[in-house]
C-alpha cells in the first residue's frame, strides 16, 4: 500500500473535538462529518484538501472524547494517512477500526510542514518528503494490520473472511 499527496500540518494536542466538533455528532453520514473536519481549528481545510492529501501533526494527535467519528471525519474529507509524534491510544485503535492509515513517527511530524509533497509506503514505514528529498523510517504495521485498513477497516475485514 502507498500514499501520496500534500501536507496538511497541525501541532501538539489535536483533540477530537476540534478535529469534529461535538455539535455535528447528530448524524452518521461521512459525508457531512467531513464537510465539518477540522473547521474550529483550521476553518479553510475542507475547501482546500485533496483526495489522497496527508495530516501531519504532532504528538497526541486525537487525545479527547474518544468518538469514532474523528478519524471518519478525516478520511471522509479524502485524507490518506495521518502522520503524527504520537497518537491518543484510543484514536489509534478507532482509525485502524475504520480503515485510516496511521503512523507514528517523529522526527517526520516535525521536519516536514505544510504543503509539502509526501509518499508513503506503508508496507516498509518509509515516509519521503518529495518537496525536500528527505526520507523517515516510521514502525511499518504488522500484515494482519495492514490487511484491516486495506480491507476498508476492521468491520469489513471480518465480513470479508467470514
Amino acid at each position: 500500500m502507498k500514499a501520496q499527496g500534500t501536507v496538511h500540518k497541525y501541532g501538539d494536542n489535536v483533540d477530537t473535538d476540534v478535529i469534529i466538533p461535538a455539535r455535528y455528532l447528530n448524524t452518521s453520514s461521512h459525508k457531512e462529518l467531513a464537510s465539518h473536519c477540522m473547521e474550529d481549528i483550521d476553518i479553510d481545510f475542507t475547501k482546500r484538501v485533496k483526495e489522497g492529501d496527508i495530516m501531519v501533526a504532532e504528538k497526541n494527535f486525537g487525545c479527547g472524547s474518544s468518538r469514532e467519528h474523528a478519524p471518519i471525519a478525516i478520511k471522509a474529507s479524502g485524507i490518506s494517512c495521518v502522520i503524527a509524534s504520537t497518537f491518543a491510544r484510543i484514536f489509534y485503535r478507532n482509525a485502524i477500526n475504520i480503515g485510516l492509515p496511521i503512523l507514528e513517527c517523529d522526527e517526520a511530524a516535525k521536519d516536514i510542514k505544510a504543503g509539502e509533497q509526501v509518499a508513503i509506503d506503508f508496507d516498509t514505514g518509509i515516509i519521503t518528503n518529495l518537496t525536500t528529498g528527505k526520507e523517515y523510517q516510521a514502525e511499518p504495521f504488522p500484515p494482519f494490520i495492514q490487511e484491516i485498513i486495506s480491507d476498508g477497516g476492521l468491520i469489513k475485514h471480518v465480513t470479508k473472511n467470514t
